[in-house]
């Protein structure tokens, strides 16, 4: 039975249109799945901590030579990492902030990219160092933005630091299976928004439903 991780990274608790679609989404997986365990990380109120001198003291020996405060410095981190490895399909909400992620997503992100962790680093070749280390594992993108046009080819493409970000985050560490979906348009019109919010519920609805997720 596949293990399924919700990770919510909007500071909001109500009126998060990214939590709405993760919410969606776990609704939906829990009647597909029954029987499927779900991890909820919610990053707003988990004091997901900023890297420290410390942490890359302990992230870049053996555990065997760490003292006790590297050890409590990567204890968080360890702990999300697990989360991750334990996963099967993680979905995670992703608010655009500033065209680009929040800051508790990115200080998430901070704290599970270690190397010989979930990435190895591949000295004998320069031009492509990385190795991931979490494999058979698929990842949701659950997009919310103000705007509209951040898709390849469109007006606003050139600033979406967000999605291509995220993606090559979990290509590194091993991920390539990884599914989008987006809900743009939250600053405009009321009634376009709310189509298009019933739009990627939907959309979530028909990717659950999927073959390869069977």
């Amino acid at each position: 039975m596949k293990k399924l991780l919700v990770i919510n990274s909007s500071p909001r608790a109500a009126g998060s249109h990214s939590r709405k679609l993760t919410e969606v989404f776990a609704d939906t997986w829990r009647e597909a799945y029954p029987d499927s365990p779900i991890t909820f990380r919610d990053l707003a109120s988990s004091n997901i901590p900023h890297v420290s001198e410390t942490w890359i003291s302990a992230a870049f020996k053996p555990e065997s030579q760490r003292n006790d405060d590297e050890l409590e410095a990567l204890k968080i981190s360890t702990e999300l990492i697990c989360e991750l490895k334990a996963a099967d399909v993680i979905v995670i909400g992703a608010p655009m902030y500033n065209w680009s992620i929040t800051s508790s997503l990115k200080a998430y992100i901070d704290q599970v990219l270690r190397m010989d962790e979930t990435w190895a680093l591949n000295r004998e070749n320069r031009l492509d160092p990385y190795i991931g280390l979490l494999k058979n594992k698929t990842v949701f993108l659950l997009f919310s933005r103000g705007a509209e046009g951040y898709e390849p080819g469109e007006y606003n493409d050139k600033i979406n630091f967000q999605a291509p970000y995220l993606r090559r985050v979990f290509n590194v560490i091993g991920i390539t299976d990884i599914r989008e979906v987006a809900l743009n348009g939250a600053m405009f019109e009321r009634d376009a928004h709310a189509i298009s919010a019933r739009n990627a519920a939907a959309e979530i609805r028909i990717l659950i439903a999927a073959e390869f997720l069977l």
